[in-house]
């Protein structure tokens, strides 16, 4: 018993000598991981109050869009991309304005819009979106080529089909058959057999297969 008592103080003195010895590091610590455990709670907390801000100025603009208030809605635009440039609600406010302007024929300033919403969106579901919305208003706006690497920089799945079909447009539009056909064929090997899209793409098909036809 004698031995133990003693074991269990010499054990005892050995914490104390090492806590002396490492008491200010273990405080120190334990001080820094609060705080970051704080500032961490207090970050999320503040994305949140901004996500909602952002939430609310983007309802205001669906608000002002459906009473016909065009001014205020640009505005509202300008606001959310300039003070909540990283919020989502943002990249939805220029997606949607980009429309608008193809709507009223400015592609120039749809492609500005798009162009602001592909620098912001960031690596999420919505990026392949506004890609593929890019290349249809580049199109329009006679800027194939563009549109060509627009679409060569999609790579999300689910969207192969609709990224053929397009690059098909693109290269119809610059004269290079041969490839719109391995495009639009790509596209209907990677599309579903009852998608309602599959009748149009073959008229796509078959419309070069007449061009080539008479062009021989």
């Amino acid at each position: 018993m004698a031995f133990d008592a003693y074991d269990d103080y010499e054990q005892g003195e050995r914490v104390q000598q090492w806590l002396r010895q490492n008491g200010l590091s273990i405080v120190i610590g334990i001080v820094i991981g609060l705080v970051a455990i704080f500032g961490w709670q207090q970050w999320r907390n503040h994305q949140a109050t901004r996500e909602m801000e952002a939430s609310n100025l983007y309802q205001q603009l669906q608000t002002a869009l459906a009473s016909g208030n065009t001014g205020e809605a640009g505005k509202l635009v300008d606001r959310l991309e300039k003070d909540y440039a990283k919020s989502t609600y943002a990249v939805f406010a220029a997606s949607d304005q980009a429309q608008r302007l193809v709507e009223a024929k400015q592609l120039d300033k749809a492609l500005a819009s798009l162009q602001w919403a592909r620098s912001h969106v960031g690596d999420n579901a919505l990026k392949p979106l506004v890609e593929l919305r890019t290349a249809k208003v580049q199109m329009a706006a006679d800027k194939a080529k563009d549109a060509l690497a627009t679409l060569d920089a999609v790579t999300a799945k689910g969207y192969e089909a609709l990224r053929q079909e397009l690059r098909g447009d693109a290269l119809v539009k610059l004269g290079r058959a041969d490839e719109a056909r391995k495009a639009y064929q790509a596209a209907l090997a990677a599309m579903a057999e009852d998608a309602p899209q599959r009748a149009a793409l073959q008229l796509k098909l078959d419309d070069l297969a007449v061009a080539g036809k008479q062009g021989a």
